[in-house]
């Protein structure tokens, strides 16, 4: 299992994932699962993966042959919009899990991946899109400006309440380390280091990569903020009517 995710402020974009791809009693492995390309210097791509490893590994072969030797058609190296980009991906991906499912599928494993697709081509808006196994895809949105893929649920809630299209970069990554925390804390199949990139809008390149371990100390001390700021609002909540003493008759 893994978790990965992307949100989308005004100011630009933040990627970030765990990298454990299987974990046990006595077996934890750690593979990167957040992928820089930078085909050009009007282009800069994230891509970020949760499903078949070996799937994912192809797909990022692919895609890196295609820009050494680029094929006919739309590739990450002359696309003109996000949305061309995703649905080559998407292709590759598909292409990828027709060659080797039916195989997969005989020995009981899945060949699927579900990747986020994260950038911006000059001359156009950074964006985020989700590409599912099936090839499709579909855009973050200012209504909803995040994008999850793998263990999803145990980091939404802090998304749904905090996350704003105008938020800074700084606080978008605290953010996105805060839901994965949180998502490490309630399932052992999802841990660090954890991988984050801060791509400012406009710029095409990376303003600042971390990989952080679980015993870096930002990571430690925004662990322990977050609970200790969660501990702090339960324990301010209201009271009950019956927990309120009466004032004393006559007093």
């Amino acid at each position: 299992m893994t978790y990965c995710l992307g949100i989308a402020v005004e100011a630009g974009l933040v990627l970030a994932s765990d990298s454990r791809t299987n974990a046990g009693i006595d077996y934890v492995t750690s593979f990167s699962k957040l992928h820089v390309l930078t085909p050009a210097p009007d282009r800069l791509f994230v891509l970020l993966s949760a499903g078949n490893l070996a799937t994912t590994q192809e797909v990022m072969n692919r895609i890196r042959r295609d820009l050494d030797q680029p094929p006919a058609g739309v590739h990450l190296g002359n696309a003109g919009y996000l949305f061309e980009a995703a649905a080559y991906v998407g292709r590759v991906s598909l292409g990828v899990q027709h060659d080797h499912g039916p195989a997969l599928a005989e020995s009981g494993v899945s060949a699927q991946t579900t990747l986020i697709l994260g950038g911006q081509i000059a001359g156009q808006p950074p964006g985020l899109y989700m590409i599912y196994p099936q090839g499709n895809y579909f855009a973050a949105s200012p209504e909803t400006p995040y994008l999850q893929i793998g263990e999803n649920k145990y980091g939404k809630p802090a998304l749904d309440r905090i996350v704003r299209p105008d938020m800074s970069l700084e606080d978008a990554a605290r953010l996105c380390l805060v839901s994965l925390d949180a998502t490490s804390r309630s399932n052992v199949t999802v841990g660090p280091p954890f991988e984050l990139v801060i791509c400012p809008r406009d710029r095409m390149a990376l303003s600042h990569r971390l990989k952080l371990t679980a015993d870096t100390p930002l990571l430690a001390e925004i662990s322990r903020s977050w609970n200790a700021g969660l501990r702090a609002a339960f324990e301010g909540l209201p009271r009950f009517d019956w927990e309120v003493p009466s004032a004393p008759v006559g007093g």
